[in-house]
């Protein structure tokens, strides 16, 4: 049992044993194992990092260029690309949009781009070509082998090699044109031909071959063979002096036929070109429409109907003896072909057409058949009673027939015929006035809206043919004046022998004035008219009222006048007289302040004199009494007289006057006192209203047939709110310390100036001064001012 149990141990120890010795020698194995897969890993990173590095450097290479490449690995993979190409050419940046060439380059450049990389792929087929972008640049295209690899590189051209490339596609699109050209060209019936410098032929179409009767168009070349005969050529070099093209029409023995030719000849520097056109049977066209014409023309003309003919250019191309007679117009001035606007403008002007509130837009209206597809019927009554039916049909082709019935014959006949059945209906209806008819039985046969509602009657018991009492009866209600009534029912019923007219006023109730009217008619019946007369009452009133106001208001307006003429005029010329003598040293001596005091009463009365005076003239041309003393005036003397009379005014505040009379200015016709009046108060104006030291500039000149005198200032101007009210009557500006006038100065100077026929103007910004231009003609016609009247700024 001992042995059994230790040999148990004995075999356990040894498989312990073993196992331990398994497991350290795998162990082992694996470390070594993991430290070569270490080293492996490691060796593998390196050369990872290594490629990258190289592929890094490759891109950056790429990049430092405007280029882009693709490669291709396995057929079944997409291309790989990389780099970018440069703004210009619109080349997109991510891959899918890149390769679809189609998105970014022409269509051509496109499909031969597609093309050759198939044939590099399938083939090994090396390129190099240009492309041509959207974007109207070229990029360069090569295609490569390399590594077993196909790739295509992309680059912008730049200086020589995109000057070449642009030269290269447009000599591509000038020999597609070309080619395009001589293809139309040679494809022409008609024959062209092409020389060179010296005159001979270097190029001829097929149609030109057959012309001359030559088998091919190089033998026609070879042999020189000229289209037009030396006459032609003769004429072709006549017209070409000074003139790079030539357009004639010629005779031409084409293929054995003369024909007729219209022949157009260029000339360059390079030579000449001509073509041909065959318009002979154009011409028997038209030789074969001109007897047409002809003959319509004369049978057109034994017509009793007027006819006129105008063509697409709205000229008269015929007319016949029926239109000439119709409308009498001088035979010279149609055969002139005028113009359809221009024979309505004369028939206008002898009236014969009819009368229109509109003349304009009724000649647009009948020139607007130029336009119509349908014919058009138009009906003219003409001022000396004719009537014409005008019938306007326009041609396919352009242009307009006119044809002219005189309808006035029958017009008359059906005019006497409709005025006999519409005389009581369509002329009573249409009256402003109250219209019933009574019948020598007393009875109403007619009325017209209006005198039913005059009267507020009903249509209904009208109808039924009422008696003359009892229509009075109806009516009294508005009007119960008996007596009036009793004599308009004996006018109308009466047995009188000797039947007059009934005429009166009747002012209603309702506040309404009617004028009532009884005519007797041939056939024993009675019209009586009513005519509302309120609104013309009324007006007659408020006219009577306000004449009454008027020659009241003319009568203080004289009063007026003669009381300032009398009450303040001889007042203000004895202080002026009574302040003379006291400033005389004849009458006593006055020490200094009495002698300014005087001084002050003789400045202040003149003033308040020119006031005066100024008042005086304004109610003068209200009055409508002034007239000018017209005769010849120096202009440049008028402005001296006015200048001296201010002078004191320069001097006192320094101010600078400077006068500019043009040499051409001459005289004029006008109111000498007048014109010196309107100097002397644009003068005294600009000094007013003129700083210390400041400048005031007078110039008179010509200008289309007027006289033009404008008087400037550099003071305060005027704010751009007074500038309308600067010509109103008692308008005083004060301004600062400037202190305006009576407000009449330039009130006067408007009046005087449109006295003589003529403008005042001012312009004027505050701040930098103000100009008044008075415009003068030099014959003025009269001597009278529009009636302005009082207006509310006045």
């Amino acid at each position: 049992m001992l042995a059994i149990g230790y040999s148990h141990e004995i075999v356990l120890v040894a498989t312990l044993t073993g196992v331990l010795t398994v497991a350290v020698a795998s162990a082992v194995g694996m470390m070594r194992a993991r430290t070569r897969s270490e080293q492996e890993i490691a060796r593998l990173k390196t050369e990872n990092a290594d490629l990258k590095a190289q592929a890094d450097r490759a891109e950056a290479l790429l990049d430092a260029e405007d280029q882009m490449v693709m490669v291709w690995g396995r057929p079944d993979e997409p291309p790989f690309v990389t780099g970018a190409l440069g703004a210009a050419s619109g080349a997109p940046k991510a891959r899918g949009q890149f390769l679809a060439f189609g998105s970014w380059l022409a269509h051509e450049s496109a499909a031969e781009l597609d093309r050759r990389i198939a044939a590099l792929r399938e083939r090994g087929t090396l390129f190099t070509i240009e492309l041509a972008t959207k974007t109207h640049t070229f990029v360069e295209a090569a295609g490569r082998i390399g590594g077993g690899r196909p790739f295509v590189r992309f680059r912008d051209l730049t200086g020589e090699r995109l000057a070449f490339a642009e030269l290269k596609d447009r000599h591509r699109r000038l020999g597609q044109d070309v080619a395009a050209m001589r293809a139309l060209l040679e494809a022409m019936p008609m024959p062209v031909w092409v020389k060179d410098r010296a005159g001979r032929l270097v190029w001829v179409n097929p149609a030109y071959a057959r012309a001359v009767e030559s088998p091919d168009a190089a033998k026609a070349v070879q042999a020189n063979a000229e289209l037009l005969d030396r006459s032609g050529l003769d004429t072709v070099d006549r017209m070409r002096q000074g003139q790079a093209a030539v357009h004639a029409r010629l005779p031409v023995v084409s293929a054995g036929t003369r024909r007729i030719y219209d022949v157009v000849d260029v000339t360059s520097e390079a030579g000449q070109a001509g073509i041909a056109t065959d318009v002979s049977d154009l011409e028997r066209t038209q030789a074969e429409l001109r007897r047409t014409i002809d003959f319509h023309a004369r049978t057109l003309d034994q017509l009793a109907t007027a006819v006129a003919i105008f063509g697409a250019d709205r000229r008269l191309q015929f007319y016949n003896a029926a239109y000439r007679s119709l409308f009498g117009l001088d035979p010279g001035f149609l055969d002139s072909s005028p113009e359809d606007s221009q024979i309505l403008d004369q028939l206008r002007a002898v009236r014969r057409l009819p009368e229109q509130a509109d003349f304009r837009l009724w000649k647009r209206d009948m020139l607007s058949a130029y336009q119509s597809l349908e014919a058009r019927e138009h009906w003219w009554h003409l001022p000396d009673g004719q009537t014409l039916r005008v019938i306007a049909n326009p041609h396919p082709q352009g242009g307009v027939t006119y044809v002219y019935e005189n309808v006035t014959e029958r017009l008359e006949l059906e005019k006497r015929h409709n005025a006999l059945v519409r005389v009581q209906g369509e002329t009573l209806d249409h009256l402003t006035e109250g219209v019933a008819v009574f019948g020598s039985d007393g009875r109403l046969r007619l009325w017209n809206p209006r005198f039913a509602a005059l009267w507020h009657l009903d249509d209904a018991a009208l109808a039924n043919r009422p008696h003359i009492g009892d229509v009075v009866r109806a009516c009294s209600s508005l009007y119960p004046d008996v007596p009036t009534w009793d004599r308009i029912k004996v006018a109308v019923a009466g047995l009188a022998e000797n039947r007059t007219r009934l005429e009166g006023r009747m002012e209603r109730r309702d506040g309404s004035v009617l004028d009532v009217s009884t005519v007797p008619l041939p056939d024993g019946a009675t019209l009586v008219t009513f005519v509302n007369v309120t609104d013309t009452v009324n007006v007659e009133r408020a006219l009577m009222e306000k004449n009454d106001a008027l020659e009241e208001a003319d009568r203080i307006k004289t009063d007026f006048v003669g009381l300032v003429s009398y009450e303040l005029r001889s007042p203000l010329t004895n202080i002026i007289g009574f302040a003379h003598l006291l400033a005389d040293e004849k009458t006593g001596s006055l020490n200094d302040r009495q002698r300014d005091y005087a001084g002050h009463i003789m400045t202040s009365s003149q003033a308040l004199m020119v006031i005066v005076d100024d008042i005086l003239d304004l109610a003068t041309i209200d009055a409508g009494i002034m007239k000018l003393d017209l005769v010849e005036i120096d202009i440049a003397g008028a402005i001296g007289e006015a200048i001296e009379g201010v002078k004191d005014r320069l001097d006192a505040k320094s101010i600078h006057l400077s006068t500019r009379v043009d040499a051409q200015a001459g005289t004029f016709l006008g109111d000498g006192k007048r014109i010196r009046q309107v100097l002397f108060n644009l003068l005294s104006n600009a000094i007013r209203f003129s700083e210390e030291g400041g400048e005031v500039r007078l110039r008179a000149e010509r200008d289309r047939g007027a006289l033009v005198i404008t008087v400037e200032d550099d003071g305060i101007g005027i704010p751009e709110s007074e500038l309308k009210s600067v010509f109103s009557r008692f308008h005083a500006r004060r301004q600062g310390p400037h202190r305006g006038g009576a407000g009449l100065g330039l009130s006067i100077v408007k009046s005087f100036v449109e006295l003589h026929e003529g403008s005042v103007t001012i312009e004027s910004e505050e701040g930098r001064g103000t100009s008044v231009i008075c415009r003068l003609p030099e014959r003025p016609q009269g001597g009278t001012v529009p009636d302005r009247g009082l207006t509310a700024a006045e």
